[in-house]
């Protein structure tokens, strides 16, 4: 079968790579001159099965009417004149609800375990190195509300099967020494040995060009104009060279669209509305001074709802949620000061080991569902299928989320239950449910 993959991130070179692997012809389309350049990019290099739980939960309302003037807030919402975003939001609020909170983070832990094994199956197949540390990931807290609620989320957790452990002061230093230069703010933290990090654009990149070698036809610089639907059924999609502005029609039995956060827009064009929003998060790369003194294991730090994970002789961090359209750069006063917050933080916890003099800032939008549950499966067009809504999570479910819409789009039925990842079973198959 002839397979056309719209979007060269995590999600949509993972998913041509298991097409490959089951024996169809794959051609990836991306706007940009490589693969992995934007979302996939500098996120926060977790790969976090124990720590995927949704945003919205019972407390989620209060806390972003607490943020709403805080421009280095956690999450932060700027309402809009876009009938999307306030589809979004109030799609959200249903679902701050514990009984829904439990529903989605079930469906998440399955993904996320189907995922990781997916990944421990790719990397010793293509021996890929990526900065890969298997030293799991630690949650530390600076308060004791806030070590109560993580004790609590970690219960909740080990329901599911997740080995995700309290410990005392003593214990997180012991798993992370570098974090006795802030020892006296540390009250506890959880963490799970199972889960790891690396470079997902490192990662990626090296994915699409073992691709190439197998035969991937690549479109890199083309912007993809408009899907070819005619009859019920796609037919390819017409592309178009940012060299020349010449426009090309990609002839394809299937088309997957995994342009992430853009993945809403182009499919409307023809009719499917999928209800995803970008959420636009930020991130930090510093070159270590004192390597030595540097944190190895991967952490999240409850107080800024930031990551921190080592890369080499870097350090990442990254984190924050900006609901607030399609704008990635860099510019403008918030993004100054929430690139600002991110800095500060690590110096306030790691004083002097990372130049952070010279940070390498970035900023990219996460394609978020309100549950933060993909789509993965077919729409109503025949032969249209999707891959994306994936949020913060996109590196820790995007290999199992590629292998298992490969499955899909070959007319097997994956390992995992696929009532809940945005489709919905009908006399023709798995649909995506549009709304």
């Amino acid at each position: 079968m002839r397979v056309v993959v719209l979007g060269a991130g995590i999600i949509g070179v993972s998913t041509a790579w298991h097409l490959m692997e089951q024996g169809h012809e794959v051609t990836l389309v991306d706007r940009q001159a490589d693969a992995a350049m934007e979302t996939s990019f500098a996120n926060g290099a977790q790969i976090s099965v124990s720590f995927c739980e949704p945003w919205a939960n019972a407390a989620a309302p209060f806390k972003v009417a607490k943020w709403l003037l805080r421009d280095d807030s956690p999450l932060l919402f700027r309402p809009r004149l876009d009938p999307h975003q306030w589809r979004w939001g109030l799609s959200f609020l249903g679902q701050c609800s514990d009984a829904a909170f439990e529903r989605n983070v079930r469906q998440l832990v399955a993904l996320g375990r189907y995922s990781h094994q997916s990944l421990k199956t790719l990397v010793a197949a293509t021996g890929i190195e990526y900065h890969r540390l298997e030293r799991g990931i630690l949650h530390f807290f600076s308060s004791q509300a806030d070590m109560d609620a993580g004790a609590e989320a970690a219960r909740l957790m080990r329901e599911f099967g997740v080995d995700r452990r309290i410990l005392d002061r003593a214990e997180v230093l012991a798993v992370e020494p570098a974090l006795a230069s802030c020892a006296d703010r540390l009250v506890g933290g959880t963490y799970t040995p199972s889960d790891e990090s690396g470079d997902a654009c490192v990662f990626t990149q090296a994915l699409a060009r073992r691709c190439a070698e197998r035969g991937l036809v690549t479109h890199f610089r083309h912007d993809v104009h408009s899907l070819d639907v005619r009859g019920g059924r796609v037919h390819g999609v017409v592309v178009r060279s940012q060299h020349d502005a010449r426009r090309i029609t990609v002839a394809a039995d299937s088309v997957v669209v995994a342009l992430g956060s853009f993945t809403a827009p182009l499919l409307r064009q023809v009719g499917v509305n999928l209800n995803i929003y970008p959420a636009k998060g930020y991130s930090a790369t510093f070159k270590l001074r004192h390597p030595e003194r540097a944190s190895t294991v991967s952490m999240i730090d409850d107080a800024r709802k930031i990551a921190i994970s080592r890369l080499g002789d870097t350090i990442r961090v990254a984190g924050t949620a900006e609901l607030a359209g399609y704008d990635a750069s860099l510019e403008g006063a918030t993004a100054r000061v929430r690139c600002e917050a991110l800095r500060r933080r690590y110096e306030e916890l790691f004083p002097g080991v990372a130049d952070t003099t010279e940070p390498n800032f970035w900023a990219g939008l996460r394609p978020s569902t309100p549950t933060n549950i993909p789509y993965i499966g077919q729409t109503p067009i025949a032969g249209l299928w999707v891959n994306a809504g994936h949020g913060t999570l996109g590196w820790t479910h995007g290999a199992g989320s590629g292998r298992a819409l490969a499955e899909l789009i070959s007319g097997g039925q994956p390992e995992l239950d696929f009532g809940f990842y945005g489709v919905r079973r009908s006399a023709a198959g798995w649909r995506i449910a549009a709304a």
